[in-house]
């Protein structure tokens, strides 16, 4: 994955979330504070999950917003919010999300670089249960 995509400040690793929309405005809150994106982009990849699951198996979800939603992105980036405790996603549990932002077609080379990791199962393993910000990084680069 490209260098500059993930802010450490983005790396969001002891959450909790009541429900899925929580969780996703948790992640688009996290892209606002590293300043990848407007605060109505979190609108738009609330809108995105109502419209098409991100849900991906394995306990990870990958929010991200619609394709009207590109002008809300300043740059492209993702962020790591780590759920211990579990959130309901439609009946399954998610323990980790990786939220993306991407202008243009910017999320197609990234949702290719996360389907990487997240089909190797010690990979996906190591990012659902990482404790510190160091081991996401490194997994993620």
């Amino acid at each position: 994955m490209r260098d500059g995509l993930l802010d450490p400040r983005a790396v969001l690793l002891h959450e909790s979330a009541p429900d899925r929309d929580a969780a996703i405005r948790r992640c688009g809150q996290a892209l606002v504070d590293v300043g990848a994106v407007a605060p109505s982009y979190v609108e738009a990849m609330l809108e995105r999950e109502r419209t098409i699951s991100t849900y991906v198996g394995e306990g990870v979800a990958i929010p991200h917003g619609t394709a009207a939603s590109k002008e809300d992105v300043k740059r492209d980036a993702i962020c790591v919010v780590r759920f211990p405790g579990g959130v309901d996603w439609d009946g399954e549990p998610v323990t980790l999300c990786v939220g993306i932002a991407a202008a243009g077609d910017g999320h197609v080379p990234l949702l290719a670089a996360l389907a990487d990791i997240l089909l190797d199962p010690d990979r996906a393993r190591t990012l659902r249960e990482a404790t510190e910000v160091s081991q996401v990084i490194k997994e993620l680069s």
